[in-house]
C-alpha cells in the first residue's frame, strides 16, 4: 500500500511490476523513510520547471529528471535539488552527461 502511495505521489498509475521495483528502491535508499515526504515535495517544486523525480530504469534509486524547456529553468532546476540536497541532508549523484540525479539517501 505504501508503495502504491508513493507511485500516485509520483504521478504514476500503480501496476504490480512498479510496485515491486519501488520496493527494491526503499530498500536500496539509506533512511528511506527520513527523507520520503522531501522527496515528494522536491517532484512538486520540480514540476514548474519541466523536471520531475521518477523510478530509474537501470539503476533501484529514485531518479531527478531535469527535462526544463529552457536553460533559465534548467539552472533553476538543478539549484533547487542543490538547496533541497543540502537542507535535508540528502546524497544526490549527477549522472555523467546528462540532466539526472539518482537519490542515494539521507547522508548521516
Amino acid at each position: 500500500m505504501i508503495n502504491e502511495a508513493i507511485l500516485r505521489q509520483l504521478d504514476y498509475a500503480p501496476n504490480e511490476a512498479l510496485k515491486e521495483q519501488v520496493g527494491r528502491i526503499v530498500d536500496n535508499t539509506r533512511s528511506f523513510e527520513k527523507i520520503e515526504k522531501h522527496i515528494v515535495d522536491l517532484h512538486q517544486q520540480l514540476r514548474v520547471d519541466g523536471s520531475y523525480i521518477a523510478l530509474s530504469n537501470s539503476e533501484d534509486y529514485f531518479k531527478i529528471k531535469i527535462e526544463a524547456p529552457s536553460p533559465e529553468l534548467s539552472a533553476e532546476a538543478h539549484e533547487k535539488i542543490a538547496r533541497w540536497a543540502e537542507k535535508y541532508k540528502i546524497e544526490t549523484v549527477k549522472v555523467d552527461n546528462k540532466n539526472t540525479y539518482y537519490i542515494k539517501g539521507f547522508n548521516h
